[in-house]
């Protein structure tokens, strides 16, 4: 009796116990998950990681977190402005200039930057796959500190640019560099496949042509936004008198059409990403191009094809006035043809010419049906008469 009534309880406990591990297991986890994700961010719960130079170019503070209160009150940002540049599962590929009344808050491709009159700050780009370690954004660094001191190939002569306007043109030319590396890519790739195809055509080489067409139309579109934002910005000339920080800093305001500086910045860096799009446009019309050959080519083929099924049709017909002639003459029935000497002979003769007549007549109609005009077939008819 106790064993029988153990039994129960012990698979009851067993159930229970099975249950509450499940549970445990899946809240560790979760847990786990939750973690991993903040270490692969390199972002505190609510902070934003940044490195900060001086303006001497000296980096005074690699890899701080900040926390998103403190970088808005002291340094007079908007909460709103921090979605650029704050943590994100997928890359912004919407670029802004948001001029601020002591800062420039910069989001450019993989650069985000916050641009004081005597500092800037370099965020870090979660989601786009480039750090602060990585060996890109270390040149980045570089060519920035470069700047910055003033020490290019000409130490003698300094850059007679505002600190502000030296670190856009970094930012821009690091930025524009990399999208002109990913062009060359892009176009070396698409060249390749397209002189393949030229070829051959298979189905993997127009899978692979239908991603490259994907890439190149991901890349225009973000290369046009880069575009457009300097537009907007060339257009707005309160917008590029506000951005003379220094200046601004010293007392001195700039009116509407005091902005030479910055707008040959700006127009510089509009021609060289202008010369991207229209690249990165002519690839995808010589790529779509080659589609519409491709699709006209198997169009043709799959037509030749049809053709081939409407002859072999065609003759099939034509054998079937031979075999009627022969199930006629050979019936059991009483005819005079028989009891001829040529009886046989007319019989293949009528049954070839009647195969032959009827070949020639349908290819003659199926010839007609091939041509194609845009204008009336009784026109045509008119002319050659």
């Amino acid at each position: 009796m106790l064993s029988r009534i153990g039994r129960p309880a012990v698979t009851a406990v067993g159930r229970c116990y099975t249950s509450i591990s499940n549970n445990a297991t899946s809240t560790l986890l979760q847990k786990t998950l939750i973690q991993n994700n903040n270490m692969l961010s390199g972002y505190g719960a609510n902070t934003i990681r940044c490195t900060i130079f001086n303006i001497g170019g000296d980096m005074t503070a690699p890899s701080l977190e900040m926390k998103r209160d403190e970088l808005v009150s002291k340094h007079g940002l908007l909460p709103r402005d921090l979605r650029k540049i704050e943590k994100s599962k997928h890359n912004d590929l919407v670029p802004s200039l948001l001029v601020r009344r002591n800062g420039i808050l910069l989001s450019l491709l993989a650069h985000k930057a916050l641009i004081k009159p005597d500092m800037v700050l370099i965020f870090d780009s979660v989601g786009s796959s480039i750090s602060l370690n990585s060996t890109t954004q270390q040149n980045f660094i570089t060519d920035l500190q470069r700047r910055l001191k003033n020490c290019g190939e000409n130490a003698q002569v300094p850059d007679p640019l505002p600190y502000e306007f030296r670190v856009l043109e970094a930012i821009f030319t690091d930025a524009l560099s990399n999208l002109t590396s990913e062009l060359k890519v892009l176009l070396a790739m698409s060249d390749g496949i397209l002189n393949d195809l030229e070829y051959n055509i298979t189905r993997d080489k127009l899978r692979f042509l239908l991603i490259q067409n994907k890439k190149l139309s991901a890349f225009y579109k973000k290369s046009l936004l880069v575009r457009d934002m300097i537009d907007d910005l060339l257009e707005q000339d309160d917008v590029m008198c506000d951005m003379y920080l220094t200046d601004k800093a010293n007392g001195r305001t700039h009116l509407d059409d005091d902005h030479d500086e910055v707008e040959m910045l700006l127009e510089t860096y509009h021609n060289y990403i202008d010369e991207i799009v229209q690249m990165s446009e002519n690839a995808i019309s010589n790529v779509k191009t080659t589609e519409e050959v491709i699709n006209i080519i198997l169009d043709s083929n799959r037509n030749q094809l049809m053709l081939l099924g409407v002859r072999f049709s065609i003759g099939m017909l034509s054998l079937g006035g031979a075999i009627f002639v022969g199930s006629v003459y050979g019936m059991n029935l009483e005819n005079l043809i028989e009891e001829t000497n040529y009886g046989f002979t007319s019989a293949v003769v009528v049954g070839c010419i009647s195969t032959v007549w009827l070949y020639v007549a349908s290819i003659r109609k199926l010839h007609r049906l091939q041509k194609m005009t845009l204008l009336n077939p009784m026109d045509v008819v008119r002319k050659k008469k």
